[in-house]
């Protein structure tokens, strides 16, 4: 566990800022302490729960002393001796060090893979699980921009997801995802198996990227909307290329002045991933794998027949809920991927090593 001299340093630390901002002397430092602030607040309420806890344990350890209170005792150890485990776990994904994008909003693609019209229907089920899970914890979920096939599947879609920690839950979704079931589009009943690839980005602001307006191409073209309602109307939709990357971004929004905000943000996010991946070899060597729609860079696998099991290929965690994770039940993948940040392995590895 963490010395217990460590977490001492961290709540004086918070508690030093804490009288700085309330004083209002600290010049031009005010967003720096404000950041630095917030980034401890919930750890330091992790440590102040493990200090009580340790606190309580040491003090039911010195009731057995006492033959009035030992009885209270020896009912009170277990309950707190069975907590510590789980406090010790929390607290070590509170101390785990943050991604400097963690608190941005997402931008998540999803495309078909392997698999044709099957994989275009998976990509479909996808989406609709990042949405009833972005809906369980509060998010905005909102598509950018979307293609769908003729069968209802997608072509692509790009969404935009706004909340409280979004990036950081689900920046590890990056990766193919395969599934194994009998398609709707089977009539002989035979189990096919097919993927499909996610990418989580984090969404850029304005400070982040700058454009030259010079290295930029805007298109726009003729909407159409559902059953080609809108086909009639205006060219509104809008196609932005970056000439310097050959990135292509579009929007299909009635709005063309909305699309055009939508596709900027779109590029500005790529453009900023770009950078990310350059400043640091292990993030870029992820983002590379990841764009992948080949079966070596699987993440999870949606076993949907003969048996039902949904299993994380890097944690080996499993579920047989399978319906229930794709209706959004991800808590278990998400905590199953932290912890194993916390290890720095996986449990993969570590079953190889014994």
């Amino acid at each position: 566990m963490v010395p217990y001299e460590k977490l001492e340093q961290i709540v004086q630390r918070y508690e030093f800022l804490e009288a700085k901002l309330s004083s209002g002397d600290f010049n031009d430092e005010i967003a720096e302490l404000s950041r630095e602030y917030a980034q401890l607040k919930p750890v330091v309420a992790e440590i102040r729960d493990y200090k009580t806890l340790l606190d309580d344990l040491a003090e039911a350890e010195a009731m057995l002393a006492d033959p009035d209170m030992k009885e209270l005792a020896e009912e009170e150890l277990p309950e707190l001796k069975a907590q510590l485990p789980e406090m010790e776990h929390r607290m070590r994904l509170a101390l785990l060090p943050r991604d400097a994008a963690d608190d941005r909003p997402a931008i998540i693609e999803i495309r078909p893979g392997t698999g044709g019209d099957e994989a275009g229907l998976f990509a479909g089920d996808l989406l609709r699980m990042y949405q009833r899970y972005a809906e369980s914890h509060g998010w905005k979920f909102e598509i950018l921009e979307m293609a769908q096939t003729e069968l209802g599947g997608i072509k692509e879609v790009v969404a935009n997801v706004k909340g409280e920690g979004v990036f950081a839950r689900l920046k590890f979704e990056s990766g193919v995802h395969r599934v194994q079931r009998v398609p709707e589009t089977e009539s002989g009943g035979r189990i096919h198996t097919s993927a499909a690839t996610v990418a989580v980005l984090p969404e850029a602001e304005d400070v982040d990227i700058e454009i030259n307006a010079n290295d930029l191409r805007i298109d726009t073209m003729r909407s159409s909307g559902a059953g080609g309602q809108h086909v009639n109307t205006t060219d509104s939709a809008v196609r932005i290329t970056h000439h310097p990357t050959g990135i292509v971004v579009t929007s299909s929004e009635k709005s063309q002045h909305q699309n055009r905000d939508i596709a900027m943000k779109a590029l500005k996010s790529r453009l900023y991933q770009m950078e990310l991946d350059k400043r640091n070899a292990a993030i870029n060597e992820a983002h590379e794998n990841k764009g992948s729609a080949g079966w070596g860079n699987q993440i999870r696998s949606y076993v949907l027949q003969p048996y039902q099991m949904v299993k994380d290929l890097r944690t080996q965690h499993e579920t047989s809920d399978t319906q229930g994770v794709l209706d959004g039940d991800l808590d278990g993948f998400m905590a199953a991927t932290l912890a194993m940040q916390v290890s720095g392995k996986s449990r993969a590895d570590a079953q190889g090593e014994d």
